[in-house]
């Protein structure tokens, strides 16, 4: 058995099984991404995705329970670390801002974490099969409903209210998803898919998010 040593305070390096075992998981997510890049969603099976690592079809169900669940490993990821960006956002800060900063705030930490395990541009390319996969675009739309009731509690909890009394946290993070999504159809239906063209995006259609919702929009 390996033993690491470490300082005071320091997480334990995983020992060799464990890095055995997340070196498998990582070159799954990295094979099944290409396929699903290049083949398309639908026409990747599991076994070709094992094929591609060299492990069985068996090994592949220990780290995954479907193609689905490999195919938004590296979202959830992301998504796992705005979650946390939002815990961690001042308290004082006004709702919709720190809805705002932490995802803008993250961005770079959450693309480092995504380059560590896939290729960004890969990532991208996945992200744009997602939209186009009716099957994979409507678990994507599952999740954005669990995820947004998942910040909801998070803001309440914030603002010190009650979730299920209040409708305002339900409100908010329901309106900011909407504009994510809008942002998300707009770099798609772009001709640039680098993460600074969505990252522009994101930030131009949070900030217009007060003006949309208290301005008038008609003009003399």
């Amino acid at each position: 058995m390996e033993t690491v040593g470490t300082a005071v305070g320091a997480l334990p390096r995983p020992g060799l099984r464990e890095r055995k075992k997340q070196r498998t998981r990582d070159a799954l997510v990295r094979a099944a991404l290409e396929l699903f890049a290049t083949r398309g969603y639908e026409r990747t099976t599991v076994d070709d995705i094992a094929a591609a690592v060299d492990v069985s079809q068996r090994t592949f169900f220990r780290y995954f329970a479907s193609k689905e669940e490999v195919a938004f490993f590296v979202p959830r990821l992301a998504e796992s670390r705005v979650v946390e960006a939002v815990r961690g956002r001042p308290a004082g800060e006004a709702p919709l801002e720190a809805l705002r900063r932490a995802v803008l705030d993250s961005w770079d930490d959450i693309t480092e974490a995504v380059e560590q395990l896939v290729p960004l541009e890969l990532h991208l390319r996945v992200y744009r099969v997602i939209e186009s996969t009716p099957a994979l675009l409507a678990a994507h739309l599952r999740r954005a409903t669990e995820l947004e009731e998942e910040l909801a509690r998070i803001v309440a909890v914030r603002e010190g209210l009650d979730v299920d009394a209040d409708p305002r946290p339900r409100i908010l993070v329901a309106a900011f998803g909407g504009v994510v999504r809008v942002a998300e159809r707009r770099w798609s239906a772009g001709d640039d898919f680098s993460a600074a063209a969505m990252r522009d995006l994101m930030t131009v259609c949070l900030d217009l998010v007060g003006p949309a919702l208290a301005g008038n929009w008609r003009t003399s």
